[in-house]
Parts: structure tokens; sequence; C-alpha cells
């Protein structure tokens, strides 16, 4: 994929507003890594690989996730010298449906539980792109990967339960045009990278309500803006916050107290783009994703 960055910073400028959880809504407590089963995609690199130590060291049983062998294999056989938690790398193309399904065959063949998912991968380019499937790229590796994934193994994460799912968005959101969610009019490829982190927002949102009473909590979250990672650096761009920043607010998610429902951003609650809170619009990406994963 030419002109592709991978980072794992979000990119925004705008802050958001603090707000209090929306009443009815699940509250997760804190709660101990020690053997669970904790996926996070994306994690050969940057926040994802921080998550996956850190994880390790509380005892978590990690599946590190990435398309570069070589990477993961390092991350595999760092956590493997701690002597805390364990590790094993699956390699998948998130650009491709076909790839995302034969990782999620994979993980339900190796494992009968998954009490965390992060959705942490994703892509940021610096002009509109399509996907091995045709579609715009953003959609497709930030938002569509995510939805088949979290749908594929959905059973084991709440056989799990008391569980999470935790989808690594973003401040920068787009709201999504519904009649041309592929961006194919000009000059609209600049809303990609926004577009997919709202409906990952809405799928957290979305998915929180269905699972209601499930004891599975599902969130969202702006880990830190610009962190120091490599890609970041290699992109040219000034890094406005840290790899731990983000990881100290990514954990929290993954073992702290977070309310099921909520967007985040960094430690507190926060306001996400008003689409997010449009029931019709959540339904309607909901249906929209289940024709293009081909989900029943």
């Amino acid at each position: 994929m030419t002109s592709m960055r991978v980072v794992a910073a979000a990119v925004a400028t705008a802050a958001c507003l603090i707000v209090t959880p929306a009443s009815g809504q699940s509250s997760a407590a804190g709660a101990s890594l020690q053997g669970k089963v904790v996926m996070i995609t994306g994690s050969t690199d940057g926040l994802g690989r921080e998550l996956a130590i850190r994880s390790a060291a509380e005892g978590a049983r990690v599946i590190v996730h990435g398309r570069n062998a070589e990477r993961g294999k390092a991350v595999v056989e760092e956590i493997t010298k701690t002597g805390k938690g364990s590790a094993r790398f699956y390699a998948a193309d998130l650009s491709s449906l076909d790839e995302v399904r034969m990782l999620g065959q994979a993980i339900l063949r190796d494992y009968d539980r998954i009490d965390v998912l992060v959705n942490n991968a994703g892509v940021l380019l610096s002009d509109r792109q399509v996907s091995k499937d045709g579609h715009e790229l953003h959609f497709a590796v930030n938002y569509l990967s995510t939805f088949l994934l979290t749908r594929t193994l959905l059973p084991r994460i709440v056989t799990a339960a008391p569980s999470r799912i935790v989808n690594v968005a973003s401040v920068a959101q787009s709201p999504i045009d519904f009649d041309d969610v592929m961006l194919e009019r000009p000059g609209r490829g600049g809303q990609g990278y926004g577009q997919s982190k709202l409906a990952m927002v809405m799928f957290a949102m979305d998915l929180a309500e269905e699972l209601k009473g499930r004891n599975v909590t599902v969130t969202a979250l702006h880990p830190a803006t610009m962190m120091d990672t490599s890609m970041v650096r290699e992109a040219g761009m000034k890094a406005r916050a840290t790899v731990d920043e983000g990881a100290v607010a990514a954990m929290r998610q993954v073992s702290g107290t977070v309310d099921s429902g909520q967007y985040y951003n960094g430690l507190q609650p926060a306001r996400a783009n008003a689409q997010a809170y449009d029931e019709a619009a959540r339904a309607r990406l909901r249906s929209l994703s289940m024709r293009l994963t081909g989900l029943p």
C-alpha cells in the first residue's frame, strides 16, 4: 500500500468536552490480567506494542497481531524473556477482509476465550486509496476490519465475561455521509481518517447497547495526540505526547474502572461527534457494515 503511514497516534487538535456517563450504562471495575487472554491488533509497534508488553507484565496471555512477522517475533521474544505472561503472534493484513476472516478463524481455533480485545491497528493516509476489496482504505482497515474481527470473536468474548472490547479511536472525527461512504466525490479524500474513527466510536456505542446485561464492557478511546512513535517521526510530524501517556490511558480501558458505551479522551469520559448519539445513523452504519463484510 503505497504512501501509507501506519500510526498509533491520532491526528487532531480539537479537544472534547468532558461529560458524565449516560445513565443505565454498566460500569466495569478494575480487574487483574493474570491468566487473561488479551488480543491487541497492530501490536508490533507503537502504542499496540507497549500495551502488549504491559499486559504481559501483568500476567496476561497476549495475542500479538501485525503484518510484519519479524517484528511480531521480536515482541513475542521480548515478552518471553521477562518470564511474565506469554505471547503468540498472528500475521494478517487488515486491508483484506479475507485475511481478517482467516485471522478470526485462527483465534477461534486456538483460544476458547478472549478476555480483552483491543482494536488498535490503523492507517493514516496522505491521499485516497482503496483496499483489496475496493473499499476506501481508512474505512476498510480502521473500521471494517474492526467490525468483522470483533463480530467473529464475539462468542469467545461473551464466554469470557466479565470481558472487554476497546476501540482505539480519535478526537479527529468526521460525520459519515452515507451517500458517499467511500469518498468517491472529488475533494473528500481528506475525511477518510476522521470518518473511520467516528465509525469505531459508533460501533462501540452500538455494541455496548446490544451487549447490555452480558457483562461485556465496550468503550472507545482517544489515547493521546501525536505520540512519539517511529511512524510519526518518519512521517515528519512533530510528537505532542509520549507513548507512555497513551499507554496509561489505554491500560485504564483494559483493566481499570470504565463505563460501557462511553467514549474517552485520555483518562476522562468525553463527548464524541454528535452523529455517534444518533441511533438511526448507528443502525444505518450497522446495516452497511454487515453487508460489506458479508455477515448475516
